[in-house]
Formats: C-alpha cells, structure tokens, sequence
C-alpha cells in the first residue's frame, strides 16, 4: 500500500571505514527486520568490479533485495548528485514497499548527498577541465597541493590518484571563487519522508589494519590483476575513472609492468589505511551517528546493534 505524504518511514544507515564489517551488518539486520539493503559505496555501482570493491558475493545477494550494485559501465563517470537521485528514487520504493531500507556503505560524500543533500555547483567548463588535466598530466599531484591550499577540507576527502574528483574539486574552487566545502553547505535539499538511524562502525586501530591487509592480499590472491586484465580486454580504458580507485590503480601498474605485485599489495595496504582514516574522519561530522566499537560481523556487535535498531523502529511507530 503506498504511503501517504505525511507517513515518517524509518532510513538504516550502516557505514564506517573500508573493512569494518558494514556489508556483514547490513546483511543481518536486513533478515532480522523484513530489509532492502542499498548501495552506498561509489565503486561497488560498477559492474565487474568485484574484488577490488569487496562486494558481496551472489549468493548472499540473493538472500534480500540489493539495490545500485553493478548498475555502471566502468567506462562510465557519475556523480555523487546522481548517486543521491537514483538512491532517493530506490528508498521511496522500499518504503512503499513496507519493507526497512538499510544504506551501507563508506563513501560519505555520496551519504551526505543522498541525506542532505547538494548544493547546485557551477557547470562543467570543459577548456578549463582540459588545462587542469593538462597540468596534472606534466606533475603528478599538481592538482591536489593546488586544491589543498583552495579548499583543505575538500582535499583532505579526495585521494591524490581520484583525478576526476580532484579536477571537479578544483574546477568548482576557481569558478565560484570560493572552496568547494562552504559552497555546497548552501541550499541543499534534505531528503524528506525518512528518519534515519546512522550507525558508525569503529573498529580498534590495530586489528582494523591487520584487516585490511590480510583483505589486500587476499584480494590480490583471488585475481585482482586478472580482473583488472579481463576489464580492459573488454574495451576498458587503463585510465577509466574507475581505475583511479585504491587497489585498482595499483594493480593497473602491475598490469603496464611499472609495479612489481608485492610492491603493489604494500602500497594498496598503506593508501587503504589511509582511506579508512579520512573515512572515519568524515563520519565523525555525522550528525546524531551513534558509534560502534567494534567489526560488524562480531556477534556481539549483531545482537547490540539489532536491539538498538529494534528500539528505534519501536520508537518512530509508537
């Protein structure tokens, strides 16, 4: 039965930084709670892109509804705005549905999107674009120390190699003439019709990177590299966006013979530890986030965060 337009229907959000058990949580508060899981990791929107993306396998896919997982080409470029409209669409069908949404994932800016919403940026100005990229191509990194003294907030966000981010971060700086972080708290349009339950997993430092580098090699065991070959042999370019990414861009190199595998396996662990830090940095800013300490396929950590997510659910329908 469809909702009316006063109906408050209730938003799971599990995120926390690369290796925390997100997907795991996810998954079981979904059979626990009649739940639709929904992507909201900005790779894992990609097709073929799977074990680099540590996305869930078929099978347990197939247990609940997933939702904006392998809906783009690689070849393709999107944008956390177009992330926040195609999600927005899925949730009010979950919602009419009767069924609970659960968003997981760790790219916040795309969660702050979907949520809060974006300011409108100034349009594309391809010459400029092609300049930056120009510049970027002359001096690795160029962009990123330029957008580190225009906005270091925005640049403490964006990965170095993230070269489509970092242009647009860039681009959006000189043509508003003012950091791309103060432009967009204006006037953004906050999602309605949902009150959200942001769950934050924290995961203790040290067991947190001995994950992520026992999931690197295991990544890499499994045939990132090959993935990686198999991609482009269907017509992916080397420099895809999609490539850009932690884990890919290193095993590209491997592929071009400019990075030996364990060099590569080294660096993909240190650039992931790093990303988990700028993660755990950006949900700190997370309003009303109610942090979890600990992984999210810990069965204490299951049962605690069931109770919280039961009580929640209790609370809006009382």
């Amino acid at each position: 039965m469809a909702l009316d337009a006063q109906t408050i229907s209730p938003l799971v959000v599990v995120a926390g930084p690369t290796a925390s058990g997100k997907s795991a949580l996810a998954l079981e508060l979904a059979l626990r709670f009649h739940g639709e899981i929904v992507n909201c990791d900005s790779l894992q929107l990609y097709r073929g892109l799977d074990l680099g993306t540590a996305k869930a396998p078929a099978a347990e896919r197939r247990l609940v509804p997933h939702h904006l997982f392998d809906n783009l080409d690689p070849r393709e470029v999107t944008t956390a705005g177009d992330y926040a409209v195609r999600a927005r669409r899925v949730l009010r069908e979950i919602a009419h549905r009767g069924a609970l949404p659960i968003v997981v994932g760790g790219t916040g800016f795309y969660l702050r999107a979907l949520l809060d919403g974006l300011a409108p940026g100034p349009r594309r100005d391809e010459a400029l674009r092609a300049r930056l990229a120009r510049m970027e191509l002359r001096r690795s990194g160029r962009l990123h120390r330029l957008l580190r003294r225009l906005d270091p907030a925005t640049a403490s966000r964006i990965h170095p190699h993230d070269t489509n981010k970092v242009i647009r971060a860039v681009e959006i700086c000189l043509l508003s003439r003012r950091p791309a972080a103060e432009l967009f708290l204006e006037g953004r349009p906050a999602l309605e019709g949902f009150r959200s339950l942001k769950l934050v997993l924290d995961p203790e430092r040290k067991a947190l990177h001995e994950r992520i580098a026992a999931r690197t090699r295991t990544i890499f065991a499994a045939g990132l590299v090959g993935e990686v070959q198999a991609l482009v042999a269907q017509g992916v370019p080397a420099d895809a966006k999609a490539f850009e990414s932690i884990g890919y861009h290193e095993a590209t190199e491997v592929l071009a013979g400019r990075m030996p595998e364990d060099r590569a396996i080294d660096s993909t662990i240190i650039a992931t530890r790093q990303y988990a830090k700028r993660q755990l940095t950006w949900f700190r800013r997370e309003p009303l986030a109610i942090w979890i300490d600990g992984f999210g396929d810990n069965p204490q950590i299951i049962q605690n965060v069931t109770e919280i997510t039961r009580q929640f659910l209790f609370n809006l329908q009382s």
